[in-house]
């Protein structure tokens, strides 16, 4: 069983340094979004898998061995460690998941905090690692605009709108500030 408390000091000392984007709001933002697509959906899930690697997205990618380490001090099992590191690796990626909880968990972290985010997370990113308007802008139009894809029914549509917002905010916003 989840010990919350345990969970909570593994993982904050790895989001504590991070920038005010990529957080522990954010861990929380994409629990959220995660919470959304579940009570929407009728999907068989391995609900604590899921909330681990939720939180351990954010640094699965430079710390996988002490995540393993964790759990396994925890007393969780070759086969759940497993699937653990999958998922939350799954949500990182651009292919397509091949879980049912890397479908989700990939498609809440495209989405956290619905579809305006997107642009606000890339300004305030870009204004953080001390980019200019134009840097920020020029990563934007390479990196970010109709970059971000949703794999599952309920999402889809979701991202599309975001999308699409985030494209004609971009526009609007290349347009002001050439003239």
């Amino acid at each position: 069983m989840l010990d919350e408390k345990a969970l909570l000091e593994f993982v904050e000392p790895y989001y504590a340094d991070k920038d005010i984007m990529h957080n522990m709001w954010h861990v929380e933002l994409v629990g959220r979004m995660v919470e959304k697509i579940l009570s929407v959906s009728n999907y068989e899930v391995e609900k604590e898998c899921l909330k681990l690697a939720t939180y351990f997205h954010g640094f699965i990618y430079r710390d996988e061995e002490r995540v393993k380490q964790w759990m396994r001090a925890q007393n969780y099992g070759e086969a759940m460690i497993a699937k653990t590191v999958q998922v939350a690796w799954e949500s990182q990626r651009s292919e397509i998941p091949e879980t049912i909880e890397g479908k989700i968990l990939h498609d809440a972290h495209v989405l956290e905090g619905g579809k305006t985010y997107l642009v606000v997370k890339t300004l305030i990113t870009g204004s953080v690692r001390g980019q200019t308007l134009r840097e920020t802008m020029d990563y934007m139009e390479k990196n970010v605009l109709d970059q971000n894809k949703c794999y599952l029914p309920e999402t889809i549509p979701l991202c599309e709108e975001m999308n699409a917002f985030t494209n004609r905010f971009f526009a609007d916003l290349k347009t002001g500030v050439q003239e």
